[in-house]
Formats: structure tokens, sequence, C-alpha cells
């Protein structure tokens, strides 16, 4: 069965960075978008960055230019570098796979228990 397991959250300083990691077993990444979403106590849920199988990344808004997102195909990975880190990015944080895009949640198949990540 397919499970993801999230790595790499924590309690930074305003400013500072975090990697996140991904690990999908028995799942296959095939022509779907792999993504990072996040989701703030009393705010919905945020699409933040999906990549595709061709290696196309989209972001939201809220952290283009700040937030990387990549995947290692051999390894079945994947990872969120998160840098310049602000309060408001304060949120669990999870990986899904097998959707479209960063608005449809629901299109994606598969999703991991979450990472936190805190920002003070």
């Amino acid at each position: 069965h397919v499970q993801l397991v999230e790595s790499g959250g924590g309690s930074v300083q305003v400013g500072g960075s975090l990697r996140l990691s991904c690990a999908a077993s028995g799942y296959t990444y095939n022509r779907n978008c792999m993504a990072w979403f996040r989701q703030a106590p009393g705010k919905e849920r945020e699409g933040v960055a999906c990549i595709g199988r061709d290696g196309i990344t989209m972001y939201s808004d809220s952290v283009k230019g700040r937030f990387t997102i990549s995947k290692d195909n051999a390894m079945n990975t994947l990872y969120l570098q998160m840098n310049s880190l602000k309060p408001e990015d304060t949120a669990m944080y999870c990986c899904a796979a097998d959707g479209v895009n960063l608005q449809l949640a629901r299109g994606y198949s598969y999703w991991g228990q979450g990472t936190q990540v805190t920002v003070s």
C-alpha cells in the first residue's frame, strides 16, 4: 500500500530556513503531480507548491521566490526547501501525491500525516 511520510519540520527563527522531505513508498510516480499543502489553525488548507513528473513546478504567490519544490524520482522522495521564513508560514505541512494542481486538493489520492513548522 502507499505511504507518504514527512520529516524535517520544527521551530525556526524568522528569516531562517528548513527543508521538508516526504518519502513515498508503494507508489510509482507517473504523470500526475506531487505537492505540498499547509494548514494553520483557523485557515483553509492552502496549496503551497506542486511538481509534475516532467519537472514543471507551480507555487502559491505567498511563497514564490522563497520556497523551492523538487523531487528525486529514483528515490521517490519529495522535498520543499523553505527560505526567508515568516511567522505566517507557521502551519502543518502535508505532502500529497497523484493530483492535478494546487486548487484541487480533493484530487490528490494519497496524503501524509504532516510535519509541523513553527516560525517565531
